[in-house]
């Protein structure tokens, strides 16, 4: 595996240190799929889960989109995968996804979450679901979401090609 994540530092501002853990998670996750076939991304963990490393990164894609654009920036965007149609699409159908297409997307997502999370400030509202929502906690739930399907991932790598690590 590649690894060209940069540590997030020790000490810094509470946006700093927010964008610098995101941007670790965002990385780890790359890290974790790193020299992979897209067969072996599509190894499912263990029946009947549908969890497989293409469908955390399609999964990833979706959520970026949500929370960034839908949520915070307020655009009107469908969901990703088809999700409107069954909400565990992103995992369920890999079987014929391209990976290419996955990774570009996700990229692109990421991308455009950095443009939407400079331009604003922590306090920043959006609506989810009727509900205020802040820029703040879409980071922290972003680090959380990302940190949970990083441990999904690390099994993942584990069991298809043995290899571990941070």
């Amino acid at each position: 595996m590649t690894d060209n994540r940069i540590p997030p530092p020790f000490a810094g501002d509470e946006r700093a240190m927010l964008n610098n853990w995101l941007e670790w998670h965002r990385g780890t996750l790359a890290v974790k799929c790193d020299g992979l076939s897209e067969e072996q991304l599509r190894e499912r963990s263990a029946p009947p889960s549908a969890l497989s490393l293409l469908g955390l990164v399609r999964h990833m894609a979706h959520v970026e989109r949500s929370w960034f654009r839908r949520v915070l920036n307020g655009e009107d965007l469908p969901k990703l995968w088809d999700k409107d149609r069954d909400n565990d699409a992103d995992f369920k159908e890999v079987d014929t996804a391209s990976a290419k297409e996955a990774f570009d997307t996700w990229q692109e997502e990421i991308r455009l979450a950095r443009a939407i999370s400079d331009a604003k400030p922590l306090d920043a509202v959006g609506d989810r679901n009727g509900q205020d929502c802040t820029h703040r906690w879409i980071l922290i739930h972003l680090i959380e979401e990302y940190a949970r399907h990083n441990g999904h991932a690390d099994l993942l790598r584990e069991r298809i090609d043995g290899v571990t690590g941070e």
